[in-house]
């Protein structure tokens, strides 16, 4: 029987619209999710925070009453004046919120097992992190970060039991690394040592020695070291990682 040559095969390259769709509206957050994401976030610096309403009423009134003083000098209607004013009231409250915010997580966890795994795995950008890839019963420990500047050894705990975790695991991952740089980080207030409140901008701060290429490359090379149980997090009344993470790009946004 002859095939009708206007029969045709299902092309298989190519995605289903309708799929797509369809996962897009399974990532799209719920309606109203990101602000109540800010209010929790409010509630839990505030308790630590109790100047935070007033600090944040002068962020707003500050550029509030500069922007709309300088648009009614130069004779901006204000109808236009006054949105404009508001719209950098709000952006500067925002940005006021987000460094209390910051601080208060910071003070929050400071000391605490886990807290540097907690700050690594909220870090922006392609860092591939290792929580506790070396741990003892005290819960110090020792976190692996892999990035474009090389391998980063993040410390937390007992200086002195630390650093030979330290020592330990930089044997250990020298022997797949290569000529790859490795950096020794270790927590803490004293000389030589990185306070919690500025690992991130440490590490972001660090040069970059490697293509994106040889990231994924040793990447693969690192997972077959694996790494012990990772450490608890901080205790307290945080939000969990999945919720502090959204409300972390929605102050951004901001």
């Amino acid at each position: 029987m002859a095939k009708d040559p206007r029969a045709t095969t299902p092309s298989r390259g190519k995605a289903d619209p309708k799929g797509k769709a369809t996962k897009a509206k399974k990532d799209k957050p719920p309606r109203g999710e990101r602000w109540r994401q800010i209010l929790a976030a409010y509630k839990i610096t505030r308790q630590r925070d109790r100047a935070l309403p007033l600090w944040m009423a002068i962020a707003f009134l500050g550029p509030f009453g500069v922007i709309l003083l300088l648009q009614t000098l130069i004779g901006v209607a204000i109808y236009i004046a006054v949105p404009t004013a508001l719209v950098f009231g709000v952006l500067g409250m925002m940005i006021i919120f987000g460094r209390r915010a910051q601080k208060a997580a910071f003070s929050q966890v400071e000391g605490q097992p886990g807290a540097a795994g907690w700050v690594l795995q909220g870090m922006r950008g392609d860092w591939r992190v290792t929580q506790g890839a070396q741990l003892n019963s005290q819960l110090d420990a020792v976190h692996r970060v892999l990035g474009r500047p090389g391998i980063i050894l993040v410390g937390e705990g007992q200086p002195q039991r630390v650093r030979g975790m330290m020592a330990q695991e930089k044997k250990r991952v020298s022997r797949i690394a290569g000529d790859t740089p490795i950096y020794d980080v270790l927590l803490g207030d004293d000389d030589g040592q990185v306070p919690i409140r500025r690992l991130n901008s440490h590490i972001v701060k660090l040069p970059r020695n490697l293509s994106q290429a040889q990231v994924n490359a040793l990447d693969k090379r690192l997972a077959a070291l694996g790494g012990t149980k990772a450490p608890p997090l901080p205790k307290g009344p945080m939000p969990t990682r999945a919720r502090m993470s959204g409300l972390e790009r929605t102050l951004r946004r901001r």
